[in-house]
């Protein structure tokens, strides 16, 4: 044995070949932590003393190779400054370089995942052997930083400039194949002949076959590109992800702009490069962000995996009522294998929720996602019906009939009759009380919300809501299910539009008030989604639907009155309602605070209307012009406020839970990081007094909480420094 450590061991065999194998203990997957470094920099110390080796193999025992750094120290990490940033990077320079510059060939071994730090690790040896099913790529650009152990420098050197550029630009994960045409690995092998492909390409290094020197010299010298192909692969880059990234992620074209810079350039310089750009990065608000909602992102994971340890598998669903929410929860089911019933009262929506399910599994086959023939067998998994026949056997119901309690109650009622004592029944509603609609149930501790959002195909987020009598063994089935469907499932409890919903309603009140005074609406949503969400509110009222949004904004006034009265018209008619009864709801039919057109893929595209326009007007009871600072602070407030409010009423678990709930469900700018973490970024005492300044005119919406004010007073935050959740 060279080196034994607790994450990493280096063993010689007989033949002189070397062997670095990572395997964390304690843990599922191998990680780039700080103590991790601190033991490769000893295990590739022990082996630059050791004699006559011919050749090294670094591989993982577990399933996966690396998959990356140990994110959950970034934020410490990172307050410790720039300088501090800088020499930690070119300290792990120097662990990878002296791996690049050993006396004899190397070559990694990929069996599985090889991410960001995983990934820069296996391009610091001459050669790449990987697994057919394995995947390896540079995330980092996804957390707001770049690949800051090498990327930048080796993968340009090593498949050009510009596949470099798509890699770590686009942060995503690569397959063996897609790596072997790029020359990113050298052989693509099954998992089994691994070792053995490693061991051949040592063989043939050390009998000359293979120059690994002249290797090495590509990856350390200057990148082979003359001036001008260096211009026009620099600058068109840009210019592309620039348009791609948007201007609220830096991270993206400042890697194009460090492999630009360095590329004429010798290793240790363009390491230095690198080194000195990912501090700066790692330092920024977006960064910040990002990370915390990696980290966010693991709580919520966490919690799901908790339930679906306890919960009933469900081999067998159903939906109640077809049409379009129904055709893409049965779509949602199938294309994930869970097999479906989609039952309806009338032959035309059942062939509206078909059509739905088919036009979904088209796009994946013309995505090349799916074969025909997969597509095929996929939408055997969705049985349509218009009887309960086989409802004994489901083992979960999902039911999404129309938004009214009367009809729900009478459905639900119906079905618990016919199905077995364990099947659990949940309820696809927006704003209807569980525990209201639990009361006729006989087995209500069976019965939870299950709601989906729209367009269920695109939309991460369900929340299970839990009714006062739900069951935990409720809740975690249709966690798990959510899950198997390939959901993010945030467990919230029963009120008026339970989480997503009453938070999103005071943000259509502030836009409401600043209407009513006289606010540009077009205006408004130009400010709010330059400030970052991907439709003003507006716009979104028009995609969510006219006539929804005053049915919620009615439930949500009679159970809050004091805050949500003014939302269901109780100063007069709102812009919101003045629609509805002018018949303009929005997408639906194509008339709302917009007109809408096809564009030429036949997507619904928005047009400034006159008569929208003039409509707004008639609402308004004064002129007023708004500086983009106050139109961002009455929109956002109320949201926030109402955040706080759920938190502190245990609506939702954890600041965690809220703010990945907010980002999933209805598009909160991600690199904002959530609406409490927004709060923590201004300060909280800083917000308080923002709101407070707003309540005085604008009432209880503005108004911040008891709890809030104490945080303010006492300097305490949502999230620690080291923010997690």
């Amino acid at each position: 044995m060279i080196y034994q450590g607790n994450a990493i061991t280096v063993a010689r065999s007989g033949d002189a070949i070397a062997t670095l194998t990572f395997d964390l203990k304690g843990e599922s997957i191998n990680k780039l932590s700080s103590a991790v470094v601190t033991e490769l920099e000893a295990a590739v110390k022990a082996l630059q003393v050791e004699n006559d080796l011919k050749g090294l193999v670094i591989g993982s025992a577990k399933d996966v190779f690396i998959v990356g750094a140990d994110i959950t120290e970034f934020h410490g990490i990172f307050e410790k400054g720039e300088e501090y940033l800088v020499e930690m990077n070119l300290r792990v320079h120097d662990i990878f370089n002296a791996i690049e510059d050993l006396p004899f060939p190397t070559v990694t071994a990929i069996n599985g995942l090889a991410l960001g730090g995983g990934c820069e690790v296996t391009l610091a040896t001459d050669f790449r052997v990987m697994a057919e099913g394995a995947r390896i790529g540079l995330p980092e650009t996804k957390l707001g930083i770049l690949p800051g152990w090498g990327g930048c420098v080796r993968l340009p050197r090593l498949i050009g400039a510009d596949n470099a550029i798509e890699w770590i630009a686009g942060g995503g994960e690569n397959k063996a194949a897609e790596a072997l045409k790029m020359g990113a690995v050298d052989a693509v092998v099954p998992g089994e002949a691994l070792e053995a492909a490693a061991q051949d390409i040592l063989a043939r290094a050390n009998r000359g076959e293979l120059d690994y020197r002249a290797r090495r010299d590509e990856k350390t010298g200057p990148l082979k590109l003359g001036p001008i192909e260096q211009m026009m692969a620099f600058e068109t880059a840009k210019g592309y992800v620039a348009g791609k990234a948007g201007p609220h992620y830096p991270a993206p074209i400042e890697a194009i702009k460090v492999i630009q810079k360095g590329a004429g350039e010798e290793r240790a310089r363009a390491q230095a490069i690198e080194a000195k750009a990912f501090a700066k990065l790692a330092l920024t608000d977006v960064c910040y962000n990002l990370v915390g909602l990696f980290l966010n992102d693991q709580v919520v994971k966490k919690k799901a995996g908790q339930y679906e340890k306890q919960a009933r598998s469900v081999k067998q669903a159903a939906v109640l009522g077809a049409g379009i929410m129904g055709g893409g929860i049965a779509y949602q089911s199938a294309s994930r294998g869970t097999p479906i019933l989609m039952k309806d009262i009338k032959e035309d929506a059942i062939e509206l929720g078909l059509k739905e399910s088919r036009k979904l599994f088209a796009k994946q086959v013309e995505r090349g996602k799916l074969t025909t023939e997969q597509m095929a067998e996929k939408l055997t998994n969705i049985r349509p019906t218009l009887s309960y026949g086989d409802f004994g056997n489901v083992d979960l119901v999902v039911e999404a009939v129309v938004e009214n309690p009367g009809v729900k109650d009478a459905v639900l009622t119906e079905v618990e009759g016919l199905v077995g004592e364990e099947t659990i029944l949940t309820s696809n509603t927006s704003t209807i009380s569980i525990t209201r609609l639990a009361q006729n149930l006989s087995r209500p501790e069976n019965f939870c919300g299950m709601h989906f959002f729209n367009p269920v195909h695109r939309m991460p987020l369900v929340e299970v809501i839990r009714g006062e009598k739900t069951g935990d063994a409720a809740v975690a089935a249709t966690v798990a299910y959510a899950r198997a469907m390939g959901k993010t499932p945030i467990v919230v409890n029963d009120c008026p539009g339970f989480l997503v919903n009453r938070v999103l309603f005071p943000y259509f009140g502030g836009f409401s008030q600043l209407v009513e005074q006289g606010a540009d609406f077009q205006r408004v949503d130009k400010v709010m989604e330059k400030f970052g969400w991907p439709m003003g509110p507006a716009y979104l009222l028009d995609v969510v639907g006219m006539d929804t949004a005053v049915h919620a904004g009615e439930v949500m006034a009679e159970g809050f009155p004091e805050r949500m009265a003014s939302m269901a018209g109780g100063n007069g008619k709102s812009a919101i309602q003045l629609m509805v009864e002018n018949e303009r709801l929005g997408q639906k039919n194509d008339k709302g605070f917009y007109a809408y057109e096809e564009d030429r893929k036949g997507k619904p595209k928005k047009v400034s209307d006159e008569a929208a326009i003039e409509l707004v007007k008639s609402v308004a009871k004064e002129r007023r012009e708004f500086g983009d600072e106050e139109i961002i602070a009455r929109m956002m407030v109320p949201l926030c406020l109402e955040t706080v409010r759920c938190l502190e009423d245990g609506i939702v678990g954890s600041a965690a839970e809220a703010d990945m709930a907010l980002i999933y469900g209805i598009g909160f700018p991600p690199f904002r990081g959530g609406a409490l973490r927004y709060i923590d970024a201004m300060g909280v005492a800083a917000f308080v007094e923002l709101a407070e300044g707003l309540a005085e005119e604008l009432g209880p919406l503005y108004a911040p909480t008891d709890r809030l004010r104490e945080m303010a007073r006492s300097d305490e935050r949502f999230y620690s420094s080291q923010a997690q959740g």
